[in-house]
């Protein structure tokens, strides 16, 4: 930290911090997404290919949660950014912020052309007990949780990477010293 209270970020930090914030990340959303209504493998199923499997959506879902935490960790550290999110806290309204933003883009933009790429009419949701429509809602909104969950679990691990921790945490931390 600066004298004016601003988080100082290196390449390894900000890239490095990034990646693994998005391993991280991308495996809770996926465990959200999978054992809530098995959205990993339905991500699978628009690849091209023979016979798409669990383990093609998870490549490409970690893939894509890698490439967006790429995106979150250049953004915030941005020097404009940089001003506005310091604390802790900060980065977890950041973190949810985007994590709302590129589930409306996910699900709204990205998910509609990939079924249509793929030839996908509707959405397969014969994995889920619940038929017709309160299913298509219920996977709806695991996906919103899973998005929201991505948010928080990108942003809480980039700042403790990058040594921004909740203050109680640092208040801790100080009095060891």
């Amino acid at each position: 930290m600066t004298g004016d209270n601003t988080p100082q970020y290196d390449g390894v930090g900000i890239w490095g911090g990034g990646a693994v914030s998005g391993i991280v990340a991308g495996v809770v959303m996926g465990v959200i997404m999978h054992f809530g209504a098995n959205l990993i493998e339905v991500l699978g199923g628009l690849v091209p290919g023979p016979d798409p499997a669990l383990g093609i959506g998870w490549v490409v879902h970690m893939a894509i949660s890698v490439a967006f935490a790429l995106v979150f960790a250049g953004v915030v550290s941005r020097p404009s950014i940089r001003e506005s999110v310091i604390d802790f806290t900060d980065f977890l309204v950041a973190g949810l912020i985007f994590g709302a933003l590129i589930g409306i883009i996910a699900g709204g933009v990205v998910f509609p052309v990939a079924m249509q790429g793929a030839g996908v009419a509707a959405l397969p949701v014969p994995f889920l007990p619940i038929p017709g429509v309160a299913g298509e809602f219920a996977a709806a909104v695991i996906f919103a949780i899973a998005h929201l969950a991505y948010g928080l679990t990108l942003a809480a691990a980039f700042a403790t990477i990058n040594g921004v921790t909740p203050a109680r945490v640092s208040d801790r931390i100080a009095t060891l010293e």
